[in-house]
């Protein structure tokens, strides 16, 4: 399951109006849960079983804090879930299970197929139960859980980390720079998450090519289907009208392998990259 919510659990925004849309039944009488004129209040919900609770807490702790913090109400990158509405109109996981399951990888949450229905039911259980004031603070768990061998053979082999990267080059001590949940992030949302400010990350380029072949290149500002902007060596500001695949832009960016492995990422897979990369000290 690994970094569940990964960080970006409910930044989506159509899929998340959708889900909440078309799963909400009942118990929120035309308006409950909605504070007056202030954010949304947690709306009022038996409590769950003790045992359901605490095994959804040890999930969540493991797998979800980094990037929601200990308590849900946010950490590195990952929103308050505690305002969110889908948690809010979600009962027993009804509604937080297509999104896990699915992931949301463009916005830097990979999916997680493999997680059963039991497991988000218990997270989601322990997710409302401090929703509701639960008492406490959340028990800190140990997220080293993989298998180190694997990582290291996920590294040089199929996870193609090494093609970038190397253990007595970059990456050199880096189990001893950073804590386990720290280094379990940076490898996978390298740009510091949301709302963060990346550090020692070269920008992201774009090539463009004119009909002439031209090629101006700089520092990517803005691109979309219409157009694309760049700022050059020198400090110029240049943008470009696009007409299809006219003028051919080239955009380079330094993050992509790790966005790109976001979609592909397996809980396990993570746990063990996370398990080698704390030994390389």
């Amino acid at each position: 399951m690994s970094l569940m919510f990964a960080c970006g659990f409910f930044m989506a925004t159509t899929q998340i109006a959708t889900a909440a849309a078309s799963g909400a039944q009942g118990g929120r009488g035309g308006g409950a849960g909605q504070g007056r004129g202030g954010p949304p209040v947690f709306p009022d919900r038996p409590p769950a079983d003790p045992s359901v609770v605490a095994h959804g807490e040890q999930l969540f702790g493991l797998n979800c804090s980094f990037c929601h913090g200990p308590d849900a109400r946010g950490g590195e990158g990952g929103p308050n879930l505690l305002r969110n509405q889908v948690v809010m109109d979600d009962k027993n996981g009804e509604l937080i299970a297509p999104v896990v399951q699915n992931g949301i990888p463009d916005k830097g949450m990979p999916r997680f197929a493999t997680l059963t229905p039991s497991e988000i039911e218990a997270i989601s259980a322990f997710i409302h139960s401090l929703g509701l004031g639960r008492g406490g603070s959340p028990v800190p768990v140990n997220p080293v859980v993989g298998d180190a061998g694997a990582g290291e053979a996920f590294f040089e082999g199929s996870g193609k980390c090494a093609s970038c990267h190397s253990v007595t080059g970059d990456l050199a001590g880096i189990g001893a720079k950073y804590d386990p949940r720290t280094l379990q992030g940076k490898f996978l949302l390298p740009s510091g998450g949301r709302g963060a400010s990346p550090t020692n990350i070269p920008p992201t380029t774009v090539t463009v090519t004119l009909p002439t072949g031209q090629r101006v290149e700089g520092t990517l500002a803005m691109i979309d289907e219409f157009s694309v902007s760049l700022t050059t060596v020198d400090g110029t500001h240049r943008s470009f009208v696009r007409n299809g695949e006219i003028p051919k832009v080239e955009v380079h960016d330094p993050l992509q392998a790790h966005k790109d492995m976001l979609r592909k990422y397996t809980d396990e897979q993570i746990h063990n990259l996370t398990a080698y990369l704390v030994t390389l000290k």
